[in-house]
């Protein structure tokens, strides 16, 4: 039997790669990084989250490459490794896919990758009509040892210096490691950079360590994938998503409601859209070929929706999301979970399974 798993597309210079969802742990901007001296544990630099120290991986390192280059556009994939998180610097964000392993190309047969390439690729795929190269997370780290000895290293030398990570004293040299004249993050990674993307690398650090500590009892996160229609942005549940697509080979369904929009061929399998606009009270703009849909599964009802951009996914504690009570949707708050802040606006949690059931889109107990 095949099994299907479920993976992050992303870019890297002009390259398409894959990552397993399972051990994403978030993603969000790229923040000003702490670069690290003399090191082999294949890290760029480290940055403050929630108290933790956090490694960042650039994969040009690992391919060989001397390129390195970063841009406040950049974001950051937090991966599970063992007991670490890791990050790995991406260009752009695309897509969740899922994939028939089954159809996975070894790399043995490939004549661009080199040897030292191997080692953390796990196979290729093709996708509409583009090589993406899986990435197997868990062997982007060549030397644990090395790892782990600068992290423990980093971590005694800098605990006296926490008080300096405060808003008003933060400067790279307070990171600095045993006075080594290490060049700034902006030399190394960005020398092009203009004051003005210099001051959103540092806010999106100052704000990554004003994140509130969890309790030392265990919190539960959910994580979202966060979607917009309009200027409105909606967290969806992750797991609830099967893949972000874009909308083509669409079909009409004769003799259905205005909210079944059709049916689209993806990769074989046939997905109905529905339009979930109406139950939020949405503008209901013209959808284009091309365009974002999301699709998802709840309980045996697979199908998508619909959106005009996917933005990245978070990771929200359940006790920091408020009521939606404290919204302006009007009987739309009935379908959400909740509210929880995000880019200075507010992120409305969406009860998908309850949209489905109760806001009047299943037609004979079918999409």
């Amino acid at each position: 039997m095949n099994q299907n798993n479920k993976y992050l597309a992303f870019r890297l210079h002009d390259s398409l790669y894959g990552i397993e969802a399972e051990f994403i742990q978030e993603i969000f901007p790229l923040p000003q990084l702490i670069p690290v001296a003399d090191t082999n544990a294949d890290i760029i630099g480290v940055f403050y989250s929630k108290e933790q120290l956090i490694p960042v991986l650039h994969l040009d390192l690992l391919l060989g490459s001397s390129l390195k280059d970063c841009h406040v556009s950049d974001y950051i994939i937090i991966t599970q490794w063992e007991n670490l998180q890791i990050g790995i610097v991406v260009h752009e964000i695309l897509e969740m896919i899922e994939l028939d392993d089954a159809l996975l190309e070894t790399i043995s047969s490939q004549e661009d990758l080199s040897v030292n390439d191997i080692f953390f690729i796990n196979g290729v795929i093709q996708v509409e009509s583009e090589t993406v190269w899986l990435i197997n997370s868990q062997k982007l780290i060549r030397d644990p040892d090395s790892l782990l000895t600068l992290l423990w290293d980093l971590e005694s030398e800098l605990e006296e210096r926490k008080p300096s990570f405060k808003k008003q004293n933060y400067h790279e040299k307070d990171f600095g490691i045993k006075e080594k004249q290490t060049p700034s993050f902006y030399e190394l990674y960005c020398p092009d950079t203009t004051l003005e993307e210099r001051t959103i690398f540092q806010q999106r650090a100052l704000e990554l360590q004003d994140i509130a500590v969890a309790s030392e009892t265990e919190i539960e996160n959910t994580s979202l994938a966060v979607i917009g229609f309009g200027d409105e942005y909606f967290g969806l549940d992750l797991e609830l998503v099967r893949e972000f697509a874009n909308i083509q080979n669409l079909k009409p369904i004769p003799c259905c409601p205005k909210h079944i929009i059709g049916n689209m061929n993806l990769r074989g399998q046939i997905i109905t859209l529905v339009d979930i606009r109406n139950v939020l009270n949405l503008p209901l703009d013209p959808i284009n070929f091309g365009s974002k849909a999301v699709v998802f599964q709840v309980n045996d009802i697979l199908a998508g929706f619909p959106v005009d951009k996917v933005l990245e996914v978070v990771s929200v504690k359940q006790n920091e999301m408020m009521p939606a009570s404290v919204t302006s949707l009007d009987d739309s708050m009935q379908y959400l979970r909740g509210i929880t802040p995000f880019r200075e606006k507010f992120l409305c949690v969406l009860d998908l399974p309850k949209i489905l059931t109760e806001g009047g889109l299943i037609v004979n107990e079918q999409i």
